[in-house]
């Protein structure tokens, strides 16, 4: 009996040392290539390049690459990583509330329900900008040039639908104007919304606070609120909802296998993302990009999404948006 144990056991270690070997093997041999649906400079790029980074600075992945798609809020990229990504345990995409939203007012026929979630990765105030030589110095101030000529008031942000423009339009529409007939200059990537605010040729422009933070710290960007339900230390901007706005909006991202990736595949990128996001190479680039942790795993991820889905069609109904 005492020989059966002992064999027993060394038989159970042996299995446990082979079981975790093969795992740092699968996580060692990973070749992935990670989609951004957006041009370069935006929140997805951001994104896809800093998992990209963690990844393999943690040892969660052998290489990994990042391949920009831009075009229509994400839904080009998304419909092109649909085709190409279906079973394969090698290909990943980054999208978050924007491709939510750009889903449904363009009534694409793909959207996030035909890809597999791995897990939500962060949630980030957006920021509402002026330029430096504006004479709007605060959100009442913004409220009142929209009221007074919505047509004149232009806005710049990422793509049409996306998260961004929903909160040019609930602003709109909480200063007395016409939601649907907001102003609104569409960008696929943060640079070009970006350039356009510096140049001068916007009213105002609406982006994730981390993306435009060394403009506002600088001063080229005045900073007028975000939209967090609560105040965020480190960031001088006050919430919509501190400042009388019953507005709030959370920018998540998050990551996605292809469709039809299932069992053992799954399991491997599933365990990747998660041992990544608890590495401290993550914590680091969340801590130095400003980015809050929203992480959830792969179920959780999956109804989050589902419901996120129905209000933000909610959202784009009540303002002219969506059907």
């Amino acid at each position: 009996m005492r020989t059966f144990m002992k064999y027993g056991l060394l038989a159970a270690v042996v299995g446990s040392i082979v079981g975790l070997a093969d795992g740092q093997a699968s996580a060692q041999n990973l070749e992935l290539t990670i989609t951004a649906p957006a041009g370069a400079g935006g929140g997805w790029d951001s994104a896809a390049r800093s998992l990209q980074e963690a990844m393999r600075a943690s040892g969660n992945a052998k290489s990994v690459q990042v391949v920009n798609v831009p075009g229509a809020g994400g839904t080009v990229g998304l419909a092109q990583f649909i085709g190409s990504a279906k079973g394969s345990p090698n290909q990943l995409l980054v999208a978050g509330i924007t491709l939510v939203g750009a889903s449904i007012s363009n009534k694409s026929p793909v959207d996030l329900t035909k890809v597999t979630p791995l897990a939500r990765l962060t949630g980030d105030p957006l920021v509402i900008v002026v330029p430096k030589a504006s004479p709007i110095k605060t959100i009442a101030d913004l409220q009142a040039t929209i009221k007074k000529d919505v047509a004149k008031t232009i806005w710049v942000g990422g793509s049409a639908g996306g998260a961004d423009h929903i909160l040019a339009a609930l602003v709109t529409k909480a200063s007395g104007a016409d939601p649907s007939k907001v102003n609104y200059v569409a960008y696929s990537g943060g640079g070009e919304s970006l350039a356009a605010m510096l140049g001068g040729q916007a009213t105002a422009g609406v982006s994730g606070y981390g993306e435009w933070e060394g403009q506002i710290k600088s001063g080229d960007l005045r900073a007028l609120a975000i939209s967090y339900p609560e105040a965020i230390p480190g960031i001088e901007a006050k919430p919509l909802k501190a400042q009388g706005l019953d507005i709030e909006l959370v920018n998540w991202r998050g990551i996605f296998a292809g469709p039809n990736v299932q069992g053992k595949d799954l399991d491997a990128l599933k365990a990747a993302i998660d041992k990544t996001v608890k590495s401290e190479q993550w914590k680091t680039i969340l801590k130095t990009r400003g980015w809050s942790d929203y992480y959830a795993p792969g179920d959780e991820f999956k109804t989050f999404i589902a419901s996120e889905t129905d209000r933000v069609r909610t959202v784009l109904k009540s303002i002219g948006l969506a059907d």
